[in-house]
């Protein structure tokens, strides 16, 4: 007997079931209210069966109370569709294939995302009949049933292509082979809905490649070609975007139609739909990775650089035109206030790039057209300047207020090939300052924001050019000029500003230093005038700054401009507020850079970052009784201080620590279960070896089987920063302890000579750090290492070789001599 007479409604509980759905839907209904009664009728075994009859069948029912049904039921589904009986899960499936057809496209788009969440669950070989209806409906000829099938199978193909590429027991064919036919014949139906979905569905296997698709790959490309110029804008932004991964993943297959591709992605480059236009220029950066002969797009330049140049102006519809009228009175939004990530303290080489140009993280047709040409500066050179710099002079050239567009797509233009065509714009470099000093007071606030970030891409060159009397003059006027625009009354333009002086600060460093008592004053007047979100950019610049001019900002007359306004924040802000991050890295920095002569205000800020620590320690088990929210942030950036305070401090760190309990709270925090933590903490481990072992001592057994423990692991790769801190660590400790360290020797030894043998792929840092640390074991404990030594002693002497020579370097020689 069939599942579905088995079981039936009861007509009360439909009725109680449609009325809370009813209420659902309602703007004014009470959301938590319904939300508890729908749990409340979701612990009954067959609610679910309810959900699909309300879906399925209640035809007098309204759309959208059924359209909630079938939501409901999908998420149910996501979560409980394994536990379900056996009779339950096969009701739920009969009722669901009839409604592929529907009349109503809401329920026939429903019914297709809640059949791929029931193929997730248990697989296409789980749902005998869903292959043989979904290829009925497609065979139908019916509009419906041919848009509902092609619905659901476009969902399995997003959401689990690999489903269909696996051998079905008692299907002669895998799901693949039969739908691939049906997909390209779709390609050329007359309903646009169907080319979408189908081109669309078969999209979704770029990526993976399977034979069938590969072996079709000629009838494939003669479908993107057909669908090439097709009146629905979808369709052509989907052709676009298969090229785009066709590109990265099979060069190959596209290379004997490269010419037609280029052409045709320059056109769709210039479409009138802006979503369309964005996909196609996703080709210029794909293709410049993917290896092919630059030759092959030179003669496109001269038609494609325009192109590139006119979507670089802002569209009508930006967001950033509304933004950019807001002045520092208005408040922040909620959704202005980005999260923000603290990057944990990592000791060497570290090989990631700081990728901080973009202003404003919407990606659209603007900041893409920049990005490719800025790909092709770095690919072409000087060759794109001919083409390019007449376009760009003549948008500078213009000066009425109708076209100030096109003066900021010109400056952002020039900033975006400002490292690719150095060589060529060098020689012009002061027009280009000339020209530009003065846009940074225009009247249009982005204009002046645009402006801050186009002299920041050349400070790099600015700087080098400090040593000739007219290019430390140009210095100063570009120095001055965005320390004039940090104190703009446009926020839009404060944040550019700073984020500019920032990158110049990281250039000149001590270069700065002439001119500390002035930017100093900026900074501080703008860090008590910025509203929160600017705020944080005004405590990097402020740690940037730090960080480039050392221990020349540790002087009365400086320190008394900084530190009282910080000191003050530091004290209005709670150990709950997230405000403290930036504080707390900015506060690092000013350690690291003063020195000793932080010492005056050290003591509060030590202790602040103790309390922080065992605040957050309470919170993670008990967070009640700590009256804050766990957040490991408040942790990892309080570590990092104090790292920046042994640093800064040295031995003078040693009498705060002797009065408190860091040293128990770093061996917790040495063996918390959160990466970034533990990052940290061994970072801050190998600090107070350097300068306070000592206080270490009464636990070095348990530091050392801690530190040990990251690098005894099967996950490395993933825990690689950790692993570098801990090897650093333990070397640090090892030329403090001496013998003491015998215990682990051997551990560490056998986890570093695999490190040291197979380097590739491996982080650089952790590799010189493992030559390091194993030449200090070998210099400490020559007895325990020098047994060993044929093992490891080329891989060694080869990754040494590689060390810049410090005194790291000098101590893992002495452990080669101690050896030998």
């Amino acid at each position: 007997m069939a599942a579905s007479v088995l079981w039936q409604p009861k007509e009360e509980g439909l009725r109680e079931i449609c009325g809370l759905l009813e209420q659902s839907i309602s703007p004014n209904s009470d959301k938590s209210l319904i939300w508890q009664q729908l749990q409340h009728y979701s612990q009954f075994p067959d609610f679910n069966n309810y959900l699909t009859f309300i879906f399925a069948h209640a035809e007098g029912t309204p759309v959208e109370i059924r359209q909630a049904a079938g939501l409901l039921l999908k998420n149910n589904l996501r979560n409980a569709f394994k536990s379900m009986s056996p009779s339950n899960q096969q009701y739920i499936k009969s009722e669901l294939l009839p409604s592929l057809g529907a009349a109503d496209r809401h329920i026939r788009t429903t019914v297709g995302t809640i059949i791929s969440v029931v193929v997730q669950q248990g697989g296409v070989s789980g749902w005998r009949g869903l292959l043989q209806a979904l290829l009925q409906c497609l065979d139908s000829n019916d509009l419906n049933h041919m848009e509902g099938a092609m619905d659901a199978l476009s969902k399995i193909c997003e959401d689990i292509p690999q489903e269909l590429e696996l051998d079905v027991p008692g299907v002669a064919e895998r799901p693949i082979n039969v739908f691939l036919p049906r997909l390209f014949k779709f390609f050329q139906s007359p309903h646009a809905s169907l080319r979408k979905l189908s081109l669309g569905s078969v999209n979704q296997f770029i990526m993976l490649m399977p034979t069938a698709l590969l072996q079709s790959m000629d009838q494939y490309l003669q479908g993107l070609f057909v669908l090439a110029h097709d009146s629905t804008a979808e369709v052509r932004k989907l052709v676009c975007a298969a090229f785009v991964q066709l590109i990265e993943v099979r060069p190959s297959v596209l290379e004997p139609h490269l010419g037609n591709i280029i052409e045709y992605m320059l056109q769709a480059n210039k479409d009138t739909d802006e979503e369309v236009a964005l996909e196609a220029c996703e080709f210029w950066s794909a293709y410049s990775e993917a290896q092919f002969r630059p030759e092959s797009l030179s003669s496109f330049l001269p038609r494609l650089i325009p192109v590139l140049l006119s979507n670089m102006v802002y569209a009508e519809d930006d967001e950033s035109l509304a933004d950019a009228e807001e002045d520092e009175s208005f408040p922040d939004r909620d959704q202005d206030l980005k999260p923000r990530f603290h990057a944990s303290r990592f000791h060497g080489a570290d090989d990631a790039e700081d990728d901080d140009d973009d202003i404003v993280n919407i990606w659209n047709l603007r900041k893409c057209s920049a990005a490719a040409l800025d790909i092709f500066s770095n690919v072409f050179g000087d060759d794109i300047l001919p083409t390019l710099m007449p376009s760009v002079q003549a948008k500078l050239a213009s000066t009425d207020d109708a076209t100030w567009k096109e003066r900021e797509a010109a400056v952002l233009a020039l900033g975006a090939i400002a490292e690719g065509c150095i060589s060529g714009l060098y020689p012009h470099l002061p027009e280009i300052v000339s020209f530009l000093i003065p846009l940074l007071d225009d009247k249009f606030p982005l204009i002046r924001s645009i402006t801050c970030w186009t002299l920041s891409r050349y400070s790099k060159f600015i700087v080098q050019g400090i040593g000739h009397p007219k290019g430390h003059e140009q210095f100063d006027t570009i120095l001055m000029g965005l320390l004039r625009r940090i104190l703009d009354t446009n926020k839009r333009v404060q944040e550019a500003a700073c984020s500019a002086f920032a990158t110049l600060e990281e250039e000149a460093a001590e270069e700065l230093a002439p001119r500390l008592e002035v930017i100093l004053q900026h900074l501080l007047c703008a860090f008590g005038r910025y509203q929160k979100r600017n705020l944080r950019i005004v405590y990097d610049a402020i740690g940037t700054l730090a960080d480039a001019v050392g221990g020349e900002l540790n002087q009365p007359r400086y320190l008394d401009i900084l530190m009282p306004p910080l000191i003050a924040k530091w004290q209005q802000l709670s150990n709950a507020d997230k405000d403290l991050f930036p504080l707390l890295e900015c506060f690092t920095s000013i350690a690291q850079a003063l020195g000793p002569g932080f010492s005056q205000f050290a003591e509060p800020v030590f202790q602040r970052c103790i309390n922080l620590i065992q605040t957050q320690q309470l919170a993670k088990v008990d967070a009640v009784s700590a009256g804050v929210q766990y957040d490991k942030e408040f942790i990892v950036c309080s570590l990092d201080l104090l790292s920046g305070l042994a640093e800064g401090l040295g031995a003078g760190i040693e009498t705060l620590v002797a009065q408190s309990n860091l040293r128990d709270l770093l061996l917790q925090c040495c063996m918390d279960d959160t990466c970034d933590v533990r990052q940290s903490a061994l970072a801050l481990l190998g600090d107070l070896a350097r300068v306070c072992p000592a206080h270490l001592r009464p636990r070095l057994s348990e530091f050392l089987n801690a530190a040990t423990k990251q690098l005894n692991t099967p996950e490395l790769k993933e825990t690689v920063s950790v692993a570098n801190n801990a090897c650093w660590a333990i070397g640090e400790l090892a030329v403090k302890v001496h013998q003491e360290i015998s215990p682990v020797v051997m551990t560490v030894v056998s986890c570093l000579v695999p490190i040291l043998q197979h380097t590739e792929g491996i982080n650089k840092s952790l590799i010189e750090n493992s030559a390091i640390t194993l030449g200090r074991l070998a210099w400490v404990c020559p007895e325990l290492v020098s047994p060993h030594m044929e093992h490891f002693m080329q891989s060694w002497c080869i990754a040494l070789s590689m060390i810049r020579d410090d005194i790291e370097k000098e101590d893992a020689f002495r452990g080669l001599c101690a050896m030998v």
